[in-house]
C-alpha cells in the first residue's frame, strides 16, 4: 500500500522512483534522526489510521476496513491501489524503509500521508501482521511477520524484518493487510484500552474523518460482520450521507474555492496578488445548514491535504464562518479540507501525525472563515435578528456570586407574568423578577444530577418509539454508552444501520426530552470517555444541556396559573443553588422598594 498519492490530488513524493525501479528504500541515518520519535502503536485506531494512510498514498479508489471486537482481535484493511513488488513488500516491514521520502529527504514538505515508513514495522512488533500485495502484473506476494512469537524471534524482526516470511500469493492489483492479536504480548497496553464499543467508536470516527476528507474514495467499515459505514466515492454530499444521514446531506451545501494569501515572512505584507510572496489556499468541503447542529465540536472535521487533523485554529475558522447563524450553544456539522503547498505544512510535529504545523496559520484560517461565510450566504438560513438588552442598574442578581442560596422563597408571592417568560414575585420589600426558563432549568438540572447519586430519573415511554438517525460515530458511541444513557432516562435499541429506536426519554418535572437532547447526551458522554475534559465537568455540561430541553420556555407560561407558579418557586427554593441556572446565568433579579420610591419622587 506504499506509494505516492494519486494524481487527482496532485501528489508525488520527493525522490519518486522511475517506473520499474524499487520504490521502498531505507532512509539514511541523518533523515531518521530528523523524524519524530519512532512510531508507537498505542491503540487499534492508530493501526487503522496508518493502514488507511498507506492505502490513500497508493492511489486507492476503494478502501475496505473490517474490525473484530475492539480491534485487538483482528483488523483488516484492503485497497485497490498500487501494489508492491516482492522486493518492496519484503522491505516495507523494515524500520525506516519507505517509498514516500528520498533516503536523504526533508520530512518537512513531504507530499504523502504515511511518510515515516514506521507503521508496518511498529505494527509487526506488537501483533501478527500479514500483508498480501500485487502490482497487478503477475503473481503477488505474501509477507508474514509475527510479533507475538517468542522474545528471540521478536528481537530479530523488530530491527530489520529478517524474521519475515515471504512467499508467492494470488491477488488482484492492490494490497490487503491483516493485523491479529494486537498487544498479545503487551498486557499493560491491552489493559489500558477502553471497552470494545468505545475502541470501535474511535475507529468509526477516524474512518468517517477519512471518508469526508477524501470523498472521491469509496470507504466501507465493518464491525463484527455488520457494515456500519459506506460511502460511494462520488462526491462530498454522498460522503456526508454515508457518514451522517439523509437530513444532514439534503440540508447542506458544498464549497470549493481558492484564495491567495500573503505568505508569512513576505517582504511586502500588503501584497495580495499571486506571486512569489503569496500562497494559494484551496478550501473545499461540505457544510450542513445551521439548522443541523450538535452540542459538541466533534462534528467540525478538518483535514489538510486530505489528512484528517486536529487543528483548533482551523476548526475555529469554520465556526467563525457560520458566525451568528448558529443558535447559542450549538456547534455546526462540517467537513472542510484545506489544500496547501506541501512546503508550507510540517506533518512531523506530532508522533501520531494527527496534528500539523502551518507556516501561514493565521492567513489560512482567515481564508477558511471567508470561504465558509461566502458558501453559506446563498442558502436560506434566515433567523431572528439578535437583540441587545441592557439591564437597568436597579436590577441586581439575587444570591451569592456562585448561585448558592441566600434565602428561600417562603415569603414570596407570585403576582403575574411579564412577556410570557418573566415571573413577577413580591417578596418583603422587593420585587423579584424570575427568568422562568432559567429557574426551570435549575430545577431540572438538580433533579438529573441526583440520578448519579442513586435517585432515578423520571422517564416517559414513547408509544410508538421514536427513531433517531445517527452518524456512524454517534451510533458507535450509543452502543458504547448504552448503560450511561439508560441511567439518564434514554432507553434505546438498534434499529438497523445508523438508526436507533428511542423507547424512553427523561421527563423531569413532567416534561419530556427529545431527540436533540439524546444527541447532546451522546456528545457529552463521548467527551467524557475521550478525555477532552474533566469527567465531572463534562457530566455537568451534559446535565445542563439535558435540563434545557424539557424546561418551560417563552410561550409556555401563559398556560400556568398561580398554583403552577407557586409550585415552580417552591421547587426552585429546594435547590442547592437556586439563584443561577446550570449555565451560570442568574435566575432571579431584584428591585427594592427604595428604587421605585426614588424613581417616582417619593420619600417611601
Amino acid at each position: 500500500m506504499t506509494g505516492e498519492r494519486d494524481a487527482e490530488r496532485g501528489r508525488s513524493p520527493a525522490g519518486a522512483p522511475a517506473e520499474g525501479e524499487e520504490r521502498v528504500r531505507r532512509l539514511d541515518q541523518g533523515t531518521v534522526d530528523r523524524i519524530a520519535a519512532g512510531e508507537v502503536v498505542t491503540r487499534p485506531a492508530r493501526v487503522v489510521g496508518e493502514l488507511v494512510d498507506n492505502a490513500l498514498d497508493a492511489g486507492a479508489s476503494r478502501i475496505e476496513v473490517a474490525v473484530d471486537g475492539d480491534g485487538t482481535d483482528r483488523i483488516r484493511v484492503a485497497d485497490d491501489g498500487r501494489g508492491m513488488s516482492r522486493r518492496d513488500a519484503a522491505r516495507a516491514v523494515e524500520r525506516h524503509a519507505t517509498s514516500k521520502l528520498a533516503p536523504d529527504g526533508d520530512p518537512v514538505g513531504v507530499a504523502s500521508l504515511g511518510f515515516r515508513g514506521e507503521a508496518l514495522a511498529a505494527i509487526a512488533e506488537a501483533a501478527r501482521l500479514e500483508l498480501v500485495t500485487s502490482p497487478g502484473d503477475g503473481v503477488g506476494t505474501r509477507v508474514v511477520v509475527d510479533g507475538t512469537a517468542g522474545d528471540a524471534a521478536r528481537g530479530a524482526q523488530s530491527g530489520d524484518g529478517r524474521n519475515a516470511t515471504v512467499e508467492p500469493a494470488g491477488r488482484a492489483r492492490g494490497t490487503t493487510v491483516v493485523v491479529e492479536d494486537l498487544f498479545a504480548t503487551r498486557p499493560a497496553r491491552r489493559e489500558s484500552l477502553a471497552g470494545a464499543n468505545a475502541e470501535f467508536a474511535r475507529i468509526s470516527s477516524l474512518v468517517a474523518d477519512y471518508a469526508l476528507a477524501n470523498p472521491s474514495v469509496a470507504f466501507s467499515l465493518e464491525h463484527d460482520g455488520s457494515t456500519t459505514l459506506s460511502t460511494p466515492g462520488t462526491d462530498r454530499t454522498d460522503a456526508l450521507l454515508g457518514v451522517y444521514d439523509r437530513e444532514a446531506a439534503s440540508r447542506s451545501t458544498t464549497l470549493d474555492a481558492s484564495v491567495d494569501v500573503v505568505a508569512s515572512g513576505s517582504r511586502d505584507a500588503g501584497r495580495a496578488d499571486r506571486g512569489a510572496d503569496s500562497v494559494e489556499v484551496g478550501v473545499s468541503g461540505a457544510l450542513a445548514y445551521p439548522s443541523i447542529t450538535r452540542s459538541t465540536r466533534d462534528h467540525v472535521r478538518v483535514s489538510v491535504n486530505g489528512r484528517p487533523v486536529r487543528n483548533d485554529r482551523l476548526a475555529a475558522a469554520v465556526r467563525d464562518g457560520y458566525g451568528r447563524l448558529l443558535p447559542d450553544g450549538r456547534e455546526p456539522v462540517a467537513a472542510v479540507d484545506v489544500s496547501l503547498p506541501p512546503a508550507r505544512v510540517d506533518p512531523n510535529v506530532h508522533p501520531a501525525k494527527r496534528e500539523v504545523g502551518l507556516r501561514d496559520a493565521d492567513a489560512v484560517a482567515d481564508a477558511v472563515a471567508s470561504v465558509v461565510e461566502d458558501a453559506l450566504t446563498g442558502a436560506d438560513l434566515r433567523r431572528a435578528a439578535d437583540v441587545a438588552t441592557d439591564l437597568a442598574d436597579a436590577l441586581d442578581p439575587v444570591g451569592e456570586g456562585d448561585g448558592s442560596r441566600a434565602g428561600a422563597f417562603d415569603d414570596a408571592e407570585p403576582i403575574g407574568v411579564f412577556r410570557d417568560l418573566y415571573v413577577l414575585v413580591e417578596a418583603g420589600g422587593e420585587l423579584l423578577v424570575v427568568d422562568g426558563h432559567a429557574a426551570h432549568e435549575r430545577v431540572n438540572y438538580e433533579r438529573l444530577a441526583r440520578a448519579f447519586d442513586g435517585d432515578p430519573v423520571p422517564t416517559a415511554a414513547l408509544d410508538p418509539p421514536a427513531t433517531v438517525s445517527l452518524s456512524t460515530d454517534e451510533a458507535a458511541a450509543a452502543r458504547a454508552h448504552a448503560d450511561d444513557l439508560a441511567a439518564l432516562g434514554f432507553e434505546t435499541e438498534a434499529f438497523g444501520g445508523g438508526t436507533r429506536r428511542l423507547r424512553t426519554v427523561p421527563a423531569p418535572f413532567g416534561r419530556t426530552a427529545d431527540a436533540d437532547a439524546f444527541r447532546d447526551a451522546l456528545g457529552a458522554l463521548s467527551a467524557v470517555e475521550g478525555g477532552r475534559g474533566a469527567s465531572r465537568d463534562a457530566r455537568d455540561d451534559l446535565l445542563a444541556d439535558l435540563a434545557c430541553h424539557p424546561s418551560l420556555k417563552r410561550g409556555d407560561f401563559a398556560d400556568l396559573d398561580d398554583g403552577d407558579l407557586r409550585d415552580l418557586l417552591d421547587r426552585l427554593g429546594e435547590c442547592d443553588r437556586p439563584y443561577a441556572c446550570p449555565h451560570g446565568r442568574p435566575t432571579v433579579l431584584a428591585v427594592d422598594e427604595e428604587t421605585f420610591a426614588a424613581g417616582f419622587g417619593r420619600d417611601r
